[in-house]
């Protein structure tokens, strides 16, 4: 599109409306005739009534929520570079591809064991429920696993460490029962 394009092409662009969405209209509508590469549209609540949608394919309301823009930004430029949206798990600013076993944490991979990933991806997609260590040993290292209960509490204690400090509390400790995510 411009002298300014990385080698690879552009995953997405992102047109914030501002006070003319006019203006940022147009400029969605000549990059979508002009490539394939996602637009992601900033309105205000004022702007949404006369979007023209398919200028774009997505939007998000400003002011702006990180965790939002993260998500949506990933699912458009994931999908722009040939990946299935169906392998993809999200959960916040957290991604995890199905296909070919990589989490990430908004741009930065996080470097996972395969039994803390699938720890993980059965975590954020069983979100909310309650899991004891004898529930997790069946569901996630198989019913043929003859180790003790506490290699749970050895994945949890790592993947929080992984995860970082200001993500560890998607993993609750539920005392006496076992774990919940979310």
């Amino acid at each position: 599109m411009t002298d300014l394009e990385p080698e690879g092409g552009w995953a997405l662009v992102v047109v914030e409306l501002g006070a003319d969405p006019t203006t940022g209209l147009a400029l969605a509508r000549r990059v979508k005739d002009a490539s394939a590469v996602p637009v992601l549209v900033v309105a205000s609540r004022r702007h949404t009534p006369g979007l023209a949608v398919s200028s774009f394919d997505d939007f998000v309301l400003a002011p702006l929520d990180p965790d939002e823009l993260a998500v949506r930004a990933a699912r458009l430029a994931v999908g722009a570079v040939g990946v299935d949206p169906q392998e993809l798990v999200i959960f916040k600013d957290l991604s995890l591809n199905l296909a070919t076993y990589q989490a990430t944490i908004g741009p930065n991979p996080v470097d996972l064991t395969f039994m803390e990933y699938e720890l993980l991806r059965f975590f954020v997609t069983n979100a909310g429920r309650v899991w004891s260590r004898e529930q997790l040993l069946k569901r996630v290292w198989g019913y043929d696993y003859f180790g003790g209960a506490r290699t749970v509490d050895v994945h949890v204690r790592r993947l929080r460490a992984k995860l970082g400090e200001e993500r560890a509390s998607w993993i609750a400790t539920v005392r006496s029962v076992g774990y919940r995510f979310g």
